[in-house]
């Protein structure tokens, strides 16, 4: 499959949105660590606002810049949003509720609690009615949303946006399940070339070793963090390379992504 990349977003510690870590990605600026706040979004009603999660945050963060880059209305753009857990914070939450003598969960947390969370506030806040799909495929959700992504943009023949968000776990389920730090990524993706083209990408199933990178801190956050496969992609669009990158998927198979960003 052929794919015109349009717009990225970008939010991880040290990269605070997709300005600052293309700097960091081309190697024009030192990675650093540092920690991430991300606010509520300014699209939602005040309501709307207050009952928002740390994941429908950092989801909608990210797909606001990667639309605003790509030059297009958020409501004519479908999109696919994945995660590999969804909201731990949420899930503990419940769980303590459950098992406490009340046992009476609040419709809000329960809501917040549900996969396609983030998909149904970034509606609300862009007023998008047009399809979208939550996913998850546990380490390997990047790969899987970038498929669904690129099948939806080639049948429709219509841009997609792609949204992948992971966070780390509280101290109960993290003993389970370690996710490194919190990440999103996220990119508009066409089937045809416009004038907001950053790279041209082509997508093949193999069966090679995935793409690391050669910085140890950043390949923690790649390794650590299942959003955080997409790195190696985003560091041959910052370089403004010509590179096949191989992104890890389900059952020894893995997503070969060529990526022209000359």
């Amino acid at each position: 499959m052929r794919l015109y990349l349009e717009g990225i977003g970008l939010c991880a510690p040290g990269l605070a949105n997709w300005g600052e870590g293309r700097e960091v990605l081309a190697g024009n600026s030192p990675y650093r660590p540092a920690e991430m706040r991300v606010a509520a979004s300014p699209l939602l009603p005040a309501a709307e606002r207050r009952r928002t999660t740390d994941s429908v945050k950092l989801a909608m963060n990210v797909g606001g810049e990667a639309i605003a880059q790509s030059g297009r209305r958020a409501e004519d753009v479908m999109s696919v949003f994945t995660s590999s857990g969804g909201d731990g914070k949420t899930i503990t939450a419940i769980f303590e509720t459950l098992a406490s003598s009340e046992r009476e969960v609040s419709p809000t947390r329960f809501h917040n609690s549900v996969h396609n969370a983030p998909a149904g506030y970034w509606s609300i806040a862009t007023g998008c009615r047009e399809a979208s799909t939550s996913l998850c495929a546990h380490d390997f959700s990047f790969a899987a949303g970038l498929l669904e992504a690129a099948t939806r943009a080639v049948t429709e023949q219509s841009a997609v946006l792609l949204i992948a968000y992971d966070l780390p776990y509280p101290p109960v389920l993290a003993a389970c399940r370690t996710i490194a730090a919190p990440f999103g990524a996220a990119m508009v993706v066409s089937p045809y070339r416009t004038a907001a083209c950053l790279a041209e990408l082509s997508l093949d199933l193999c069966r090679d070793v995935e793409t690391p990178l050669e910085d140890p801190e950043l390949e923690s956050l790649r390794a650590g963090i299942p959003a955080g496969r997409a790195l190696p992609l985003l560091m041959a669009v910052a370089r403004g390379e010509e590179r096949r990158i191989v992104i890890p998927n389900v059952a020894g198979n893995s997503v070969a992504v060529g990526v022209d960003a000359r």
